[in-house]
């Protein structure tokens, strides 16, 4: 079976493509590399010992799309590619609903003209907005959303959905992520963000490893245990899995289908960090800044349906998640 991955050298997009290949399948990979890098390629192939095939392009580029699925048999897609810092997107909203929603139209556009009806997509918790309760179910409200990338995300699920209402048998499986962190054990893949990082975990190891100097903390006055923003942490490696157990919930069935991935535990920043500092032996200085323009105060999710529908849930705990992130960095610094 061959699949699809857009953005498959990016953070997320990298280690399902680890898990495909472990798994036997064939992996087509597209990514721009404006959040990633060539090396990648060669290091999915050291971890797995298989090569995947790679098109250095735009998933907005209908051309190179055309050439895939006539090239290629595609069986299913796999949709990563895309923007997603949340603060960024408040600065740069028309970039994020360029890339995010281009980049999709212009795949499910391809993917129907070569009769590709399996789509898994790389939503975000961010849709649900300001929770309404917690934790976070699938039949909670969406919208509210409160920055222009998770809005870019809830908008493309109402495209999903009015493409399976035209085309029944376009399945569409819409994974809902929580906070995804970590690293593959062997250190060769991470998170590795051009330029200042925009997520908590990045910021973390940099700080830890002496790239940086100290960790902003964006609000200590929310209405949490500490004061600080509480999310639902999952390592990278969980996630990844999530998206091999949906894609053969999309092979067996027809319809539009709905999954929180996280773990169900909130931590806040301030326990990050002192988690962090435990596991590794290091330590965070950090500082209290303003809260940043579209963050919430808390959001934790219940992943009881991924598991009762997908078999599927994380094994990870936050201590592995702690040491595969520092141990990613620290190799990469050895270079």
């Amino acid at each position: 079976m061959k699949i699809l991955v857009t953005g498959g050298l990016g953070y997320i997009g990298s280690h399902a493509v680890v898990e495909l290949l472990n798994e036997n399948y064939d992996v087509v990979v597209i990514d721009d590399l404006s959040n990633s890098s060539r090396d990648i390629v060669d290091k999915i192939k050291e971890i797995t010992g298989k090569d995947i095939v790679f098109y250095e392009n735009d998933v907005r580029d209908e051309a190179v799309l055309e050439e895939i699925f006539t090239k290629h048999k595609i069986d299913a897609v796999m949709h990563f590619a895309g923007y997603k810092a949340v603060g960024e997107s408040v600065q740069k909203p028309i970039l994020y609903y360029e890339n995010n929603l281009g980049s999709t139209l212009s795949l499910c556009k391809k993917m129907l003209e070569h009769e590709c009806y399996k789509f898994i997509f790389s939503s975000s918790a961010t849709v649900y907005g300001d929770p309404e309760r917690l934790p976070l179910t699938e039949d909670c409200r969406v919208g509210g959303t409160t920055n222009p990338y998770g809005t870019s995300k809830l908008m493309i699920e109402r495209i999903l959905s009015d493409i399976h209402i035209a085309n029944p048998k376009f399945t569409p499986v819409i994974l809902r992520y929580f906070n995804p962190i970590g690293a593959h054990k062997t250190g060769l893949i991470g998170e590795k963000p051009n330029g200042i990082p925009n997520n908590l975990m990045p910021y973390i190891v940099r700080v830890a490893s002496g790239e940086l100097e100290i960790l902003s903390i964006f609000g200590n006055d929310y209405d949490t245990k500490d004061g600080t923003g509480v999310r639902d942490y999952i390592h990278v490696v969980d996630l990844a899995k999530g998206h091999l157990s949906a894609l053969k919930k999309a092979m067996n069935d027809e319809g539009i289908f709905y999954y929180n991935l996280g773990t169900g535990t909130g931590y806040s920043v301030l326990e990050m960090v002192q988690n962090f500092e435990k596991v590794n032996g290091v330590k965070v200085p950090y500082k209290m800044v303003d809260r940043r323009p579209g963050d919430i105060a808390s959001c934790y999710s219940d992943a009881s349906k991924a598991y009762e529908e997908l078999g599927w849930k994380a094994e990870l705990g936050l201590e592995d998640m702690m040491r595969d992130s520092y141990n990613f960095i620290l190799k990469q610094n050895e270079k």
